[in-house]
């Protein structure tokens, strides 16, 4: 029998929440998960954990939350510092993705006996019998598609990696889906900014954090 069991990052917004729901009704064994991965003082981090508690407790699936701040910083925050400081412009969501989501995550997804990981990202995979393997490609969300932000994930986890919001074309599609089924956060406002920096401000963050150590890569 296939071991359909799938870890899913839930950010406690309305793009994870809904891809709850759809694994569940798609016949996965659903367990969520929110990383923590800076200071709780965040608001990006205190109303991450609560909303998708209790999304999860409504759909009667369990959920964990794992500490993460000190891989966060070595891999994310570091990187973003330090591609300031070599004149680069980063996008801190493309290194998140290649070791936090899809990396970190899913060695925690094989300690659980998970076969599969999820995201609620606007992205398709599929097999590809031009390169023998599994492929990312672009979702049917025209603008809203992600792809662009996990071209740096593993390859050899791709086939492993379920998105079920691939086959939509916009976020008001999944917003109806929350509202039909009563999902608290149907009308959660999107969230722009980078996590870590919620107020925007860029020079006092890298000002703050200008003493971190570069990592070895």
């Amino acid at each position: 029998m296939e071991n359909k069991k799938v870890l899913l990052g839930m950010s406690g917004g309305v793009d994870s929440s809904v891809s709850a729901l759809l694994l569940k009704e798609q016949g996965y064994e659903v367990i969520g998960t929110t990383m923590e991965l800076f200071a709780k003082s965040s608001d990006c981090n205190a109303d991450t954990y609560l909303d998708a508690k209790n999304v999860c407790s409504q759909l009667d699936i369990p959920h964990f939350m794992y500490n993460f701040k000190k891989e966060f910083k070595e891999y994310v925050i570091q990187d973003f510092v330090e591609c300031y400081a070599n004149c680069k412009t980063p996008n801190p969501c493309i290194e998140c993705n290649k070791y936090m989501k899809f990396g970190i995550m899913y060695e925690k997804a094989k300690e659980l006996d998970c076969r599969y990981i999820a995201t609620g990202h606007y992205a398709k995979t599929e097999y590809s019998e031009k390169y023998s393997r599994w492929v990312l490609k672009k979702s049917n969300a025209g603008k809203k598609d992600q792809s662009y932000v996990l071209w740096n994930i593993p390859k050899e986890l791709i086939e492993y990696i379920v998105f079920p919001l691939s086959d939509f074309e916009n976020k008001e599609q999944i917003r109806s889906i929350a509202r039909v089924r009563q999902l608290e956060v149907a009308n959660k406002p999107d969230s722009e900014d980078i996590c870590f920096i919620p107020n925007g401000n860029y020079k006092e963050f890298l000002e703050k954090n200008s003493n971190i150590k570069p990592r070895t890569r």
